[in-house]
């Protein structure tokens, strides 16, 4: 092997060594101290060596340098050392903040930086519940046992779910452990069978079966003050999801599908901040009203938005049929394996329930595709002003990196990038830079988005700011 090839590989496994100090240090401040860490918004949780450098390795797209481990290491070693409050913490904006501050003394930086979480304890666990368990009720409950650490955050108590045959528990055991687009269960599951209980990665699942929200006692499992996910859309208004909250277990509820009248539709990272105490009901809107009301957010907080049109290309779901058969919906009975499918989205005039601004801007369509999951959102809007491709795509690449809503935001430029390369995408959106088009004040936005994870994270965030089990944000964003 010759000189070059061997320093690259030295380098490389330096970096491994590096990574691999890093990892039992991480988890034992998450799950001790419920600090989670992240590199320009991705998560150091649970992840290998690898996963480590490739999050360093990311950082090249703000400063074209790649992120130092030894850098982060040495913040990660100061944290367990000086073991501040709950916080979720950015390793580059705190390596970097450190050097660019001139200090010598890191602990001491660090405990100025962090201050805001100085003296705060964990939060106490929270129940929550999952009324429904197919596509997004999975992927709710993946993300909720990842994210159990200490028990101080969202507690997974039960499933309610009609039974499907004589070895159902066996099978949702089995849909949970396997999945065809998201992979295997990153972890173990076991089946009580004489308790109808489900464990995975030392998280007791209750399967309760029911066919109405009346017949069960939550209460009788030990769950109280528990806040109940439903994912069926059997109702979708607050006087059908009210049926929940007849039991004194359950607390607060939330529908993972746009809710009817005026039900609060909640896009996390937009107007979350409009939820109160007093809204026992709430909306986490739909996937593409999550993916395109941040970017059209931040759009028109920084040029103005005057109108556009929302055309998805998106996957085809559960509701459609795999072969031609009748559908009480137009086109969808038509084979969604077999057939693009224009149908009506009513994403375009959901936006408005969370940004009113575009109250009667936006109009919208969609086109079902036969893949399995990743769609598309097609932006056509019509600003206040005159701009160009390259200060649109600067601003949102910018957006993604550092500012508030990074984590419904990214951002990529990648010429044979397609849609299977965000399967497990945890932001609510992703703008494809490289088709961005500007003609004055016209442009035209892709954005990618995972249908069903990105959205489920999106989901879980709404969640733990219902369940107050969110740490805060380290060191704050800008705007």
């Amino acid at each position: 092997m010759n000189q070059p090839a061997i320093d690259h590989l030295e380098a490389w496994n330096a970096k491994q060594e590096i990574a691999e100090r890093m990892i039992p240090l991480i988890g034992q401040l998450y799950r001790d101290h419920d600090i989670v860490m992240s590199v320009h918004g991705r998560s150091l949780i649970g992840r290998s060596a690898i996963d480590i450098i490739r999050a360093h390795s990311f950082a090249r797209k703000i400063d074209d340098v790649e992120l130092s481990l030894a850098d982060t290491s040495a913040v990660v070693e100061a944290l367990a050392a000086i073991q501040p409050g709950p916080a979720s913490v950015d390793l580059a904006l705190l390596a970097n903040g450190f050097k660019a501050s001139g200090s010598s003394d890191l602990e001491n930086y660090l405990r100025d930086a962090l201050a805001a979480a100085a003296g705060t304890r964990p939060a106490k666990g929270r129940d929550v519940v999952l009324y429904g368990f197919g596509r997004i009720g999975r992927l709710l409950a993946r993300i909720m046992i990842e994210h159990a650490g200490s028990g101080n955050g969202l507690n997974l108590r039960a499933i309610v779910i009609r039974r499907g045959s004589d070895n159902d528990l066996q099978k949702r055991a089995n849909l949970l452990r396997r999945d065809s687009v998201h992979g295997p269960f990153n972890g173990t599951i076991k089946v009580i069978e004489d308790e109808n209980v489900i464990l995975a990665n030392g998280v007791r699942i209750q399967v309760i079966y029911s066919n109405d929200p009346s017949t069960v006692d939550y209460a009788s499992y030990g769950i109280e003050d528990a806040i109940l996910v439903d994912n069926t859309g059997r109702w979708r208004d607050e006087e059908g999801l009210s049926q929940h909250l007849n039991s004194s277990a359950i607390s607060r509820v939330l529908l993972t599908a746009p809710g009817k009248g005026d039900l609060l539709n909640i896009v996390y990272g937009v107007n979350n901040d409009q939820i109160t105490n007093d809204q026992k009901i709430l909306s986490a809107a739909s996937c593409t009203t999550n993916a395109i009301t941040p970017v059209l957010k931040v759009l028109n907080d920084r040029f103005g938005v005057k109108q556009g049109h929302v055309e998805t290309v998106h996957s085809y779901t559960n509701d459609q049929n795999l072969i031609d058969n009748f559908h009480k919906g137009d086109r969808r009975g038509r084979s969604a394996a077999l057939n693009m499918v224009l149908t009506e989205t009513g994403a375009a005039k959901a936006v408005a329930k969370a940004l009113p601004e575009f109250e009667g801007k936006l109009t919208g369509n969609a086109i079902r595709v036969p893949t399995p999951d990743v769609s598309m959102a097609v932006l056509n809007l019509q600003l206040e002003a005159e701009t160009s491709r390259e200060e649109i795509n600067e601003f949102l690449q910018q957006v993604s990196l550092t500012g508030q809503l990074r984590t419904q935001i990214d951002y990529v430029e990648s010429p044979e990038i397609v849609s299977t390369d965000f399967v497990g995408s945890n932001r609510a959106g992703i703008v494809d830079g490289l088709a961005t088009i500007v003609t004055g004040s016209s442009a035209v936005l892709y954005v990618w988005y995972d249908n069903e994870y990105g959205y489920s994270c999106q989901v879980v965030r709404v969640i733990e700011q219902l369940a107050g089990s969110h740490p805060v944000q380290l060191p704050e964003l800008s705007a």
